[in-house]
């Protein structure tokens, strides 16, 4: 049974930040490097960050020289966010399926950051906000993993010890969904959460955004911007307008 909203609690949780902290942050400043040259973004550019979790992409940007706000839903991450405020880097908290206030010059969502949702039509609503919060030239960059590598390369059990934590993770594909469980004994109690994300492959975000309008200019399968393949790329990085 996938909890509802099961990403509101979750990533509010110190513990989603101990499990993921070994996040790479290479990976990420190369891949944000690659992507604002590729696209030759003017310093002029105001990104939006959409969601931004802790920050870590948006403030990257930020030191490249970009005007950038990172929105996220999660409360924790917005405050943590914030202490790296300045002139032109902001944050706020946003609900992606709520409308967006302004317009932006390009709006990243990194990371996975999609097909939370069990209906179809939330995940239109999403790229239809995004959509309207772009300017008339503006750039879309969606980044998301490549489902049927996920598919071809599931570990189905896993155990990691972070920080005297030992989480036992458990990964599976149903109902459309890719699951992944994660149960962990901290602060004497057991704890128990599903990150679920859909099997969105690239046929799939491919018909999502056309519904939207969205015109797909590039196709990427990792974060040095290789061309994508289907079976071996680890991600789906799509490039609209």
């Amino acid at each position: 049974m996938k909890t509802k909203d099961w990403f509101t609690d979750w990533f509010n949780t110190s513990y989603y930040h101990t499990l993921y902290k070994d996040r790479n942050d290479v990976e990420a400043q190369l891949f944000m490097k690659n992507i604002t040259a590729f696209l030759a973004l003017p310093k002029t550019t105001h990104i939006l960050d959409l969601p931004c979790g802790k920050g870590r992409h948006a403030v990257f940007l930020n030191s490249l020289g970009y005007k950038v706000t990172g929105a996220d839903l999660a409360e924790n991450s917005i405050q943590i966010a914030q202490k790296f405020e300045n002139n032109s880097l902001k944050f706020k908290v946003h609900d992606m399926r709520q409308p967006l206030k302004n317009q932006y010059d390009a709006i990243f969502n990194l990371f996975t950051s999609f097909g939370y949702f069990e209906e179809d039509k939330e995940d239109l609503l999403i790229l239809e906000n995004i959509k309207n919060g772009l300017n008339k030239d503006g750039f879309f960059v969606f980044d998301f993993l490549n489902a049927d590598f996920v598919k071809a390369t599931l570990v189905a059990k896993e155990t990691k010890i972070i920080d005297n934590i030992t989480f036992h993770i458990t990964r599976e594909i149903k109902d459309g969904f890719i699951l992944k469980n994660i149960t962990f004994f901290a602060d004497n109690k057991d704890h128990v959460y599903t990150e679920s994300v859909k099997y969105l492959d690239i046929n799939k975000m491919k018909a999502y955004f056309e519904k939207v309008g969205f015109r797909i200019t590039n196709i990427f399968g990792d974060y040095n911007l290789s061309n994508f393949n289907v079976e071996t790329s680890n991600r789906l990085i799509l490039v609209a307008k």
